[in-house]
């Protein structure tokens, strides 16, 4: 399993960055997969998550605001992140096999994408 995210960069707040995360090695479009991120000194917050079945899931900080999907052809799951805040400021993982209730990913980073650092300044 491989999961290589991109897209990430510093933006100025109100403004907006589509992440990628391109997967490889298993059929993620039959199991949940999901986006968290870490900033520093914090734990994993988790931010959506996507199934099967489409339905999406979002942490209350960024509803409204944040927008999951997923393109089966193309092998990928985006994450397009608008109205950007600073305390978005995270390194951003996705992850296979996540939790939609928990809105967390398993706890093996062999699942998970080596992150993509995303910055907005006020």
């Amino acid at each position: 399993v491989q999961l290589v995210e991109s897209g990430g960069g510093s933006v100025q707040a109100g403004g907006s960055l589509r992440l990628s995360c391109a997967v490889s090695g298993f059929p993620f479009y039959d199991y949940p997969v999901g986006w968290f991120r870490q900033a520093p000194g914090k734990g994993r917050e988790g931010v959506a998550c996507i199934r099967s079945d489409g339905s999406t899931y979002y942490g209350d900080s960024v509803k409204g605001r944040f927008t999951i999907s997923s393109d089966k052809g193309e092998n990928t799951i985006y994450l397009q992140m608008n109205n950007l805040k600073p305390e978005d400021t995270a390194v951003y993982y996705c992850a296979a096999f996540f939790d939609p209730i928990a809105l967390q990913p398993i706890p093996d980073d062999n699942y998970w994408g080596r992150g993509t650092q995303v910055t907005v300044s006020s």
